[in-house]
C-alpha cells in the first residue's frame, strides 16, 4: 500500500464527520502528503512534528468534530502499519506497530492543542469585538451602542457586563443559558447570589478582587454546577472598561462553553495513555509514572509464550481476542493488589506496585498472576491456552533510569525462563 492509497482510506475513514472545507479531491491531495511523511515516521524516519502536523491541518480544513480523531487512530494504528511494513511477514512490524502507536497519541495531542487554539482564537476575537465596541459606546453613544446591541446580542458566546457594586447590569442569552438563568432574571441581582454558594470559588474571587479596583482583567477556566446536578465548564475572560478620565465604568465578560471540548480532551488522553486494542495504559504513560514514583516500589515483567503459534494457527483477530482476556485477567487481578498492569508491547505486559513491601508482596502477586493467565480460556468456541513467563524485581531505592528498573525485571523473567528449560518440574 502506498501513501496515496493510504490517504483514500483516510479520506473515506473521514467521509460524513463534517462538512470541510476543501473537497473531496482537495483532502486525498492534502492526506496524501501528510501519508509520505506518516509512513516514513513509522519506518522509524526522523520528523518528530509530522502527526502533530497532521492534526493541525485537519482541524484548519473544518475537521472539528470527536468522530475525526477516533478515526484517524485507527487509521494511524491500522492501516498505517500495512502502508509501512514490507508485507505481513516483516520483522519491523512490531517496531512500526510501537511507532504507529506514538504517531497516534502525538496526532491526538496535537489535535486537541489546535482546536483549543481555534477556539481560544474566535474566543479573543469575540473580546476584542466586544471590548472595542463597549469603548466606543462610551465616546459615540447612539451610533455605537447600537452596534454593541448587534454583537452582544447575536454574539455565540456568553456575554454579560456587571457595575461596580458587584450586581449583573445586563447578558445575553447564552450567558444566561450558561448559569442556569435567563436573561430576565439575572439583572439586579449580584453575582454572589446567581452563582449560589456551590459556585463561590476562584473565579468570583477574581472578579472581587476587579469590582474592588486591584486588577483589570483575568481568564480562568472554571465549573459550574446547576440545581439539576449539571456542570458546565466556562472558559470565562473578564475585563474592566474605563472612561476617558480612567475611572472604570463596569466590568465585561465573556464566557466560552467548553464543556464539549474538555470531555473531548479528557477522552483524547485517555486515548493516547492507553493501549486501543486491550484499553490498559500504554508503555509511555506507564514509563511516565515509573518516573515518577517514589521506592519501594515492586516490578513485574510478563511475556505470553505460546501466542505467536496462536496467532499463526487461528489468525490475528483471534490473536486479539486473546490479548483482550489476558488483559481482563491482568486488570482484575492487580485491582485487588492496588498495583498498575500496562501493556508495553505485543505480547509484554508490565505491572508496577507502589509502597511494595518486599519480595514475598512480591512473589504473590506473581504467583496470583501466573495462575490467572495461565487458565484456559475460550475464544469463539475454541478452548485455549497460552503459558506466561514473570520476572518480577524489588527496589527500595531507585536506579538512575526507568530503564534500568525494567531491564532488571526483564532479566528475571529471562532467569526464570532458563531455569524452567533446565528443570521441567519448575
Amino acid at each position: 500500500m502506498g501513501s496515496w492509497e493510504l490517504a483514500q482510506r483516510w479520506a473515506d475513514a473521514l467521509d460524513g464527520v463534517v462538512a470541510p472545507t476543501l473537497n473531496r479531491s482537495q483532502i486525498e491531495e492534502m492526506l496524501a502528503a501528510l501519508c509520505i511523511g506518516l509512513i516514513d515516521a513509522a519506518r522509524g524516519g526522523e520528523d518528530p512534528d509530522i502527526a502533530r502536523r497532521s492534526a493541525r491541518m485537519l482541524v484548519a480544513a473544518n475537521y472539528r468534530d470527536p468522530a475525526a480523531v477516533s478515526r484517524s487512530v485507527r487509521v494511524i494504528c491500522d492501516d498505517l502499519v500495512t502502508a509501512a511494513a514490507d508485507g505481513p511477514t516483516d520483522p519491523a512490524v512490531p517496531e512500526i506497530r510501537d511507532r504507529a502507536i506514538g504517531l497516534a497519541a502525538d496526532f491526538a495531542a496535537g489535535f486537541t492543542a489546535a482546536l483549543r487554539a481555534a477556539a481560544l482564537a474566535e474566543q479573543e476575537a469575540t473580546l476584542a469585538a466586544v471590548l472595542a465596541a463597549a469603548q466606543e459606546a462610551e465616546s459615540n453613544r447612539v451610533l455605537s451602542e447600537a452596534r454593541f446591541e448587534a454583537v452582544f446580542d447575536g454574539a455565540m458566546v456568553g456575554i454579560g457586563t456587571v457595575d461596580m457594586t458587584g450586581q449583573v447590569v445586563n447578558c445575553n442569552a447564552r450567558m444566561a443559558e450558561m448559569l442556569g438563568q435567563t436573561p430576565e432574571t439575572m439583572p439586579g441581582r449580584t453575582v454572589a447570589d446567581i452563582l449560589g454558594p456551590q459556585n463561590l470559588n476562584h473565579a468570583f474571587v477574581e472578579l472581587q478582587r476587579m469590582v474592588a479596583g486591584q486588577s483589570d482583567s483575568f481568564r480562568t477556566e472554571t465549573e459550574h454546577l446547576h440545581d439539576d446536578g449539571e456542570v458546565t465548564v466556562i472558559d470565562l475572560s473578564m475585563s474592566a472598561v474605563r472612561d476617558a478620565c480612567g475611572d472604570i465604568r463596569f466590568l465585561i465578560g465573556v464566557a466560552v462553553d467548553v464543556t464539549e471540548r474538555k470531555k473531548l480532551a479528557d477522552r483524547l488522553w485517555h486515548d493516547a495513555n492507553h493501549d486501543a486494542l486491550t484499553g490498559l495504559p500504554n508503555r509511555p504513560h506507564l514509563f511516565g509514572k515509573l518516573a515518577e514514583t517514589e521506592p519501594p516500589v515492586g516490578v513485574c515483567y510478563l511475556d505470553l509464550d505460546g501466542f505467536k503459534e496462536i496467532n499463526d494457527l487461528w489468525g490475528h483477530t483471534i490473536g486479539d481476542r486473546v490479548l483482550r482476556i489476558v488483559a481482563d485477567r491482568l486488570r482484575d487481578t492487580v485491582r485487588a493488589a492496588d498495583a498498575t498492569a500496562a501493556r508495553i508491547g505485543g505480547d509484554e505486559f508490565l505491572v508496577l506496585v507502589e509502597n511494595c513491601s518486599g519480595q514475598e508482596q512480591l512473589g504473590a502477586l506473581a504467583d496470583e498472576l501466573m495462575a490467572e493467565l495461565t487458565a484456559p480460556l475460550e475464544v469463539d468456541g475454541h478452548m485455549l491456552a497460552v503459558g506466561v513467563s514473570i520476572g518480577a524485581a524489588y527496589f527500595d531505592e531507585m536506579p538512575s533510569t526507568v530503564d534500568e528498573l525494567v531491564h532488571a525485571a526483564d532479566a528475571a523473567m529471562y532467569r526464570r525462563k532458563h531455569e524452567a528449560r533446565r528443570d521441567p518440574a519448575r
